[in-house]
């Protein structure tokens, strides 16, 4: 199980060959790359993603732990990054290890929708009209419902 929250880059192959490499006989792994977006009808120049570091990580360690006794994974790693990214920077990496893909598969998406609307990052995204503040979308909180 790990967790980090970091303003620095992360290599999203050289994290998952890390990952596979401490398998311990798992027959599934699943890997969600995160990347910062950046659509042609409402650009963006930057996302800025503010958060306490130890309360991030407190709350993705409890969150780690639960996925990883809900569906018996092997191993699980959420990687954070927060301050200032640019369009197409690697911003979150989540993965997971179990004997069954089911497992891994789901474990992954339980991770994903409680990191979208429990984790404790603020989101600000620029762009050529100026600021603004991300709002919640109310189709995180009904993915995130399924597991309740």
């Amino acid at each position: 199980m790990g967790v980090r929250v970091s303003t620095g880059a992360f290599d999203p192959g050289a994290e998952t060959n890390a990952f596979l490499a401490a398998g311990n006989g798992a027959g599934a792994a699943v890997t969600f790359t995160g990347v910062v977006r950046s659509k042609p009808d409402a650009p963006i120049t930057a996302l800025t993603l503010e958060c306490y570091p130890d309360l991030a990580i407190n709350q993705l360690t409890a969150i780690v732990a639960a996925a990883t006794e809900r569906f018996g994974l092997l191993a699980a790693t959420v990687i954070h990054r927060y301050g200032t990214l640019g369009p197409g920077e690697p911003i979150v990496q989540v993965m997971t290890l179990s004997p069954h893909r089911d497992a891994a598969f789901k474990g992954a998406e339980f991770l994903m929708d409680y990191l979208k609307t429990d984790a404790p990052f603020w989101k600000q995204e620029t762009g050529p009209t100026g600021t603004h503040w991300v709002e919640a979308k109310a189709e995180d909180d009904v993915a995130k419902a399924r597991w309740e």
